[in-house]
């Protein structure tokens, strides 16, 4: 004959789902028992004219007529005038450059931020000292200096 399947682990796991179950159910009862228990409060939340939640239903007389054409959802487009110029070219000093490994740092002169670059972003050589002007791209680890000339 075979012995029986149901092991004591089995048991256990049974009983803590009955008692989740059973949990579940009390508090389900007790939320409905509150819930009688207030009566009917405020089931709904109200937005007034000034933007605040309230329970009480805005007044009809403070209501604003919106022209819905004058709704702007993207960004409004500038006049030529509004434009700000932004120059990429920036300037800075050459504060480490290994030649022989091809790289090194330049500082900026406006905000002071090292900025690494590369032999391949240059189009004049460089030296440690020198002043040159840069612009900004995307690397790997971060903004890079490329086309590096001296100035």
């Amino acid at each position: 004959m075979a012995k029986s399947q149901q092991t004591y682990n089995k048991k256990e796991k049974e009983k803590q789902k009955l008692k989740k179950r059973e949990d579940k159910q009390k508090k389900k009862e007790a939320r409905k028992a509150e819930a009688k228990e207030k009566g009917p409060g405020s089931e709904f939340a109200y937005v007034d004219h000034f933007g605040n939640l309230t329970d009480t239903p805005p007044d009809p007389s403070k209501k604003i007529k919106v022209d819905v054409e004058s709704i702007e959802i993207s960004i409004p487009k500038m006049a030529e005038g509004d434009r700000e110029v932004f120059d990429p070219v920036r300037q800075g000093k050459v504060s480490f450059f290994d030649t022989s490994k091809g790289f090194g740092f330049i500082i900026d002169s406006v905000n002071q931020e090292k900025y690494f670059t590369h032999v391949s972003g240059l189009i004049d050589e460089i030296a440690e000292n020198d002043n040159v002007s840069f612009e900004l791209e995307k690397g790997q680890r971060g903004m890079n200096a490329v086309k590096v000339k001296k100035v």
